[in-house]
């Protein structure tokens, strides 16, 4: 007998565990009088690195994004624990996703180009059926230029979070790392980096969805309603 798939967890419990509420312990029980700045980086930590591996022990595969994840949770904590300077923070906050946007881009030139798993994906759109269409009306070679067009903006949107990332992370954190100033400070700077970067971040991506829906429409007849997966 098989045991049925777990349902996710809805967004808003894992902004809860992995966002608000380890940004609340650092705001408010890093002085000296509560758990410390030490004791309260590693009790925040061990809220988003805990969710993160029970994740990954219940789908039983690795996903590079939660892994990416998992690496800039422990460069925060180090850099907090090992009291590097603040301009390291910045780095790594950039880091991430300028990294990512460079294997966006990177990948177009190998067999999997990401923004065939990302966007362009069996599970969002209905390829075969694309595919089928732009077989019928000869226009495989426009549309694989197009995704080409796709993944340079999709690259750009990460590219855009890393330096909104970098700018805000030198503007908010700026007391030395391991002190209580900088604890509260790296509490807001989570708080505040989501509705700073993250939500203009997934419009850029929504952008880019709806010019892939577009090239599909102008290619095939199909409107994007009629490929998406949730549409069947």
């Amino acid at each position: 007998m098989t045991t049925p798939p777990r349902k996710p967890a809805s967004p808003l419990t894992e902004v809860l565990i992995a966002v608000i509420v380890p940004s609340i312990i650092l705001m408010q029980l890093s002085g000296p009088e509560d758990l410390g700045p030490v004791n309260a980086l590693l009790l925040a930590l061990a809220f988003p690195l805990g969710w993160g591996a029970r994740d990954l022990w219940l789908q039983r595969r690795l996903n590079p994004f939660a892994v990416l994840g998992l690496v800039s949770i422990g460069l925060t904590g180090g850099i907090g624990l090992l009291e590097l300077d603040a301009f390291w923070l910045a780095v790594k906050e950039a880091a991430i996703p300028g990294l990512i946007g460079l294997a966006v881009i990177g990948s177009t030139w190998t067999r999997y180009p990401l923004i065939r798993t990302v966007l362009y994906h069996p599970r969002l759109i209905d390829v075969e059926r694309v595919q089928a269409q732009l077989l019928l009306r000869g226009a495989q070679a426009e549309f694989e230029a197009r995704l080409q067009r796709a993944t340079w903006m999709l690259g750009a949107t990460f590219f855009f979070s890393a330096t909104m990332n970098f700018i805000l992370a030198r503007w908010i954190v700026v007391s030395p790392a391991g002190s209580t100033a900088f604890n509260e400070e790296l509490g807001r700077l989570t708080l505040m980096s989501y509705p700073m970067i993250a939500i203009p971040a997934t419009l850029m991506m929504l952008l880019v969805l709806y010019y892939i829906g577009r090239a599909i429409h102008q290619l095939t007849g199909l409107k994007l309603s009629e490929c998406l997966q949730t549409a069947q």
